[in-house]
């Protein structure tokens, strides 16, 4: 069957008040069966999630629903948040806060997802370090979220979908997608981009108004054009029995909506055909 996953990190707070309604309409037209959300604020105060999901029949985890207690800064830049339209479980919240990044309030969320006449399929909602300097801390955390997936993989394969603050050439996403090692390691995810995507995919860009300013305090270099967002799809390798073609990827929300940009980040939507070989 086919499965449209979508992934945007939505900007805390910052912008336009009216950018969550916007997301809200633009996500009921692409109508999505998961999404993954990241600097998703949900406090008692503020519930952003809420307003992202609004008039949407999708059951939906935070990972303030799973944690103990709220890391630091998460009122201010948010949390990670998923979403899909069929029965999920959470299974695991994984802090992320490493050497290197102890300043990351995202965590990592996995859920099991129960997928009408297939089975169920492992659905992570991912971030990383955001310095540009923190890829030793991006490389630690990409081999947590594939131990993660070892932990709870299910016989679909696994669906992975979030802000990865790195491009495809660092040792964290080559490491995901089977061109390096990292500490003896070696794993293989589809980025869905490269093979479906057209153009280079940039989802931090200064294309994007939003993003231009904090291009230019924190890498100030003009003409910055980053592919950070990914959407990774579990291999044959983990997966003998299954399988998950990547039909198509797109960019999403990379223009206004009634004259409001949706984020500082671009999301990515993707088509997948998902199912079972042993049927």
């Amino acid at each position: 069957m086919q499965l449209r996953v979508l992934t945007l990190n939505v900007w805390n707070t910052e912008g336009d008040p009216g950018r969550l309604p916007a997301i809200n309409r633009e996500v009921r037209r692409l109508d999505p069966d998961v999404i993954s959300f990241q600097e998703v604020v949900q406090t008692t105060e503020v519930r952003m999630l809420d307003t992202l999901l609004d008039g949407l029949n999708m059951q939906r985890t935070h990972q303030a629903d799973m944690q103990s207690e709220a890391p630091p800064f998460s009122e201010r830049y948010g949390g990670s948040a998923v979403a899909s339209r069929w029965p999920h479980r959470a299974v695991e919240v994984l802090d992320l806060r490493v050497p290197g990044a102890v300043d990351v309030p995202w965590a990592t969320l996995a859920v099991v997802v129960q997928v009408p006449n297939e089975g169920e399929f492992l659905f992570i909602g991912a971030t990383a370090a955001w310095r540009l300097s923190a890829e030793a801390a991006r490389e630690r955390q990409a081999v947590a979220i594939t131990d993660l997936d070892a932990r709870h993989r299910c016989d679909l394969p696994t669906v992975i979908a979030g802000d990865f603050n790195a491009n495809p050439d660092t040792a964290s996403i080559r490491y995901l997608t089977g061109r390096q090692s990292l500490g003896g390691r070696s794993v293989l995810y589809h980025d869905a981009w490269a093979i479906a995507g057209e153009g280079p995919g940039y989802t931090w860009t200064v294309e994007n108004p939003k993003a231009s300013a904090v291009v230019d305090q924190i890498v100030k270099q003009p003409a910055n054009r980053s592919r950070f967002d990914y959407v990774f799809v579990g291999s044959w390798d983990a997966h003998p029995k299954a399988h998950a073609r990547v039909l198509d990827a797109r960019l999403a929300f990379d223009q206004p909506i009634d004259g409001i940009w949706a984020s500082d980040h671009f999301g990515v939507v993707v088509d997948l055909e998902i199912g079972r070989d042993d049927l």
